[in-house]
């Protein structure tokens, strides 16, 4: 009997999920497994956990959703924690597995763990984490454009979307493969209490992610009015809010396209609709980015030749983490990061700019406490946008500063973010 085994990532999904559906087609017999890698759990270059709790807590409900999931298609998740190179070949002799079925994915470490699984055994990658898969991309990756409006316009001029693949209707598992619902409060412990003050609740897992797919969608005009309100830092529709749901894989990008175009074909199309595209384009723009430069973007110096400015002093960088710098706007998207793993968009690029041209911190200081704690982090949205804010990566302008005061004046004008997310002490 041939047996495969399926090795979710950021695809925490059966829906839309290519790497399990060829291992449906190939194998009699399906081993879904998901690998917890110390190595990206544990601490940072900079001494910071890199799963902080909010992180540890959607995780652990997007993988308790899909192991219910899978057990109600006769199968089940097996959760380990070790080096993939390791842990995979063992399995596959034990369990008499002859390949390995997998998403794809673009950042430096996950490619390493690819290439160290694949020096072991047949490994089958399947992109699945971009609106387009790049095979479809107008041109090859190495020749990938430095700046996203050239990405943008080439892309335009040959679109391509790949429709969304169904679920499997059973799976085909050993019985004692998967023989209980999975415990994972031991291997993930985070624990982090809901903050009332928070934009909304973000649950982790495929439930939640579709049901803010049908409310955003289904239940108003808000993608209508998306351009205009995506700046806004209170309100939760005021933009998607899906990024926790693709992050994760629990949704895929492809989608929330699907959602999109049918949310237009009832209520029509406008430049509010566009820009959601637009932000899923900016989305694989970083992902092709990282597939094309591999480890540089997450080096200091980036992909210029000249290390940036900066220090990497401890006390100036905990007055950012606390939300104690004494600049209102910055402190208090500080603070709300901190209550509730979540930030607006707008408030990252302000947190980004004060830490890197204000405060003269050597950004990826940055970029691993937004990775310990954003409930949506991606490494290449994530790591990108913080490269390009230090001018060390796609930016062709070489860096953004954004002047915290004329941002709260133009995004907070009457302080209400401000007072909502003030410490006791400021009150």
């Amino acid at each position: 009997m041939k047996r495969a085994l399926v090795w979710f990532r950021n695809d925490l999904r059966l829906s839309d999920n290519p790497a399990l559906a060829a291992a449906v087609r190939h194998a009699e017999e399906v081993l879904p497994l998901f690998v917890l890698d110390p190595r990206q759990t544990g601490a940072c270059s900079f001494g910071l956990e890199r799963l902080g709790p909010w992180r540890q807590v959607f995780l652990r409900e997007g993988l308790a959703d899909l192991d219910a999931r899978l057990r109600g298609m006769g199968s089940g998740l097996r959760v380990v924690v070790g080096h993939p190179d390791r842990v995979l070949p063992e399995l596959a002799h034990t369990w008499e597995a002859s390949a390995v079925y997998a998403q794809g994915l673009n950042a430096w470490e996950e490619r390493q763990q690819e290439e160290a699984v694949a020096r072991h055994l047949p490994l089958d990658l399947h992109p699945s984490h971009t609106l387009l898969h790049p095979d479809d991309l107008p041109f090859p990756i190495h020749k990938l454009p430095r700046v996203f409006t050239a990405f943008r316009h080439k892309v335009e001029a040959r679109w391509q979307v790949r429709e969304t693949l169904t679920a499997p209707e059973a799976l085909a598992t050993p019985d004692d493969w998967a023989p209980g619902p999975l415990q994972l409060t031991e291997l993930l412990p985070g624990e982090a209490s809901t903050d009332p003050r928070q934009v909304m609740s973000f649950r982790g897992g495929r439930a939640a992610g579709l049901e803010r797919l049908r409310h955003y969608f289904q239940g108003h005009d808000a993608p209508l009015r998306y351009k205009e309100t995506r700046n806004a830092l209170l309100g939760a529709d005021l933009s998607s809010k899906f990024s926790p749901w693709l992050a994760q894989g629990s949704l895929s990008a492809r989608e929330v396209y699907e959602a999109l175009k049918g949310f237009e074909e009832r209520l029509g199309a406008n430049e509010g609709t566009y820009w959601l595209v637009f932000e899923l384009l900016w989305r694989d723009f970083f992902q092709f980015t990282f597939a094309k430069h591999g480890p540089a973007l997450f080096l200091r110096k980036g992909l210029t030749d000249a290390l940036p400015s900066s220090d990497q002093d401890q006390g100036r960088f905990q007055t950012w983490c606390e939300g104690r710098t004494g600049e209102p706007f910055i402190d208090a998207n500080m603070r709300e990061l901190a209550a509730t793993g979540w930030m607006s968009n707008r408030g990252r690029q302000n947190a980004a700019s004060f830490l890197i041209h204000d405060l003269g911190l050597d950004w990826r200081m940055g970029a691993c406490w937004f990775e310990r704690l954003l409930i949506d982090h991606d490494p290449c949205s994530n790591w990108g946008n913080w490269a390009y804010i230090a001018g060390v990566g796609n930016d062709p302008r070489g860096g953004r500063r954004f002047d915290p005061q004329d941002q709260a004046a133009r995004y907070d004008p009457d302080g209400t973010y401000v007072r909502h997310w003030s410490s006791g002490e400021d009150r």
